[in-house]
């Protein structure tokens, strides 16, 4: 689940959008639909009661995955939202969601006026921040499917050639986790229609690289993506080699974590200290500290959980009957709207800043 703060200029436009064709109202609180003109009316109405705020439209729009479109029916988004919108503070105010089905992904729209029905104000202080938090709480409460990377990828847009790179992306990621060596993998593939082709050293005959070839496409192991570069793909099948080999474990390559998986973790590791580690140097609270050695990313260092950032040690951890695949993706997901939320925490701050120095200066 992901949720986007739109905000709005007018509720004449917000709502006419949300109410386009094909649009189905879910819920409502102190105006009266389906009429546009009608709604909007009655939500100018209550802006008057309170003259000085600006901003007064709220919009927000939450997205689910593909993956969870047998539970989302329209009781089950109307009551996600509902709870988003309590966790926000939208409350004690008017307000309209509505769902669209112009998109694969199951998703709605929630429009709320930020004027209260007692005049007071909807707060929107840090509301990305808190978006992403909430966001987060409510898709680990209802057991919803965190989307990461690649698996976002509308294939059906794609052209030549990269629909075909993606068709040997999404079949390079089934095929790992399933196979203990290059042998076994070329097999996989083949049945998918890819080829491969080794690059070696032209005074050594060593292997230094790997091709994919499909559809007259010929890609590089890491033009596909990092994780499916030669090194990444060989120390993958060596750990599994290893790992069968010693006898005090039953681990497998259904037991580990694939190349691709470890390569996007660590990616969003990567990503989040190169913008934010610098921040963090001064501090000695080890409370802020995640160790993420089993994943080989270290120990990552977080905004405390008061801040409404942070990640807590339980939220790492596997849950009952979470494929390796899933955890390690859970776990990304976490750490890439993580990094959002700070990402949107100091543009807020910048923004504040610059608007007071805007402020001209009371002669006295």
């Amino acid at each position: 689940m992901i949720g986007k703060v739109i905000g709005g200029k007018s509720f004449a436009g917000t709502v006419g959008y949300v109410m386009k064709k094909d649009a189905g109202i879910l819920d409502s609180e102190g105006i009266t639909p389906p009429n546009v003109k009608y709604m909007v009316q009655d939500f100018h109405d209550q802006t008057l009661l309170n003259p000085r705020v600006k901003n007064v439209v709220g919009h927000i729009s939450l997205s689910f995955s593909e993956r969870d479109k047998a539970k989302l029916t329209d009781d089950f988004m109307r009551s996600v939202a509902k709870e988003y919108m309590q966790k926000m503070g939208v409350d004690n105010t008017q307000y309209l969601i509505v769902r669209h089905h112009d998109a694969p992904h199951p998703h709605c729209h929630i429009v709320y006026n930020r004027v209260k029905n007692d005049g007071s104000t909807v707060p929107d202080s840090n509301i990305r921040l808190r978006n992403v938090t909430v966001c987060r709480e409510l898709t680990e409460q209802h057991g919803l499917y965190f989307a990461t990377g690649k698996e976002n990828v509308r294939e059906h847009r794609l052209r030549e050639p990269d629909k075909t790179r993606y068709e040997i992306y999404s079949a390079l990621r089934v095929a790992v986790p399933c196979c203990r060596n290059w042998s076994e993998w070329a097999e996989a593939l083949k049945r998918h229609g890819i080829g491969i082709e080794f690059i070696r050293n032209g005074s050594t005959d060593k292997i230094q690289g790997v091709k994919f070839m499909k559809n007259g496409h010929k890609f590089s192991g890491s033009k596909i993506d990092q994780a499916f570069s030669y090194s990444k793909l060989d120390n993958y099948f060596n750990r599994v080699q290893r790992a069968e080999q010693r006898p005090d474990t039953r681990q497998s390559s259904q037991h580990s974590y694939s190349p691709q998986s470890i390569s996007a973790l660590q990616t969003a590791v990567g990503g989040y200290m190169s913008a934010f580690g610098n921040r963090f140097t001064s501090q000695k609270d080890d409370s802020t500290m995640i160790d993420l050695s089993a994943f080989g990313a270290g120990n990552l260092p977080l905004p405390s959980m008061d801040s409404g950032i942070g990640i807590s040690a339980a939220q790492l951890q596997r849950q009952p009957d979470e494929t390796l695949e899933h955890h390690i993706a859970r776990v990304t997901a976490l750490i890439n709207q993580m990094t959002a939320a700070m990402i949107d925490h100091i543009e807020e701050q910048k923004r504040k800043q610059r608007e007071q120095i805007k402020k001209p200066k009371m002669k006295l």
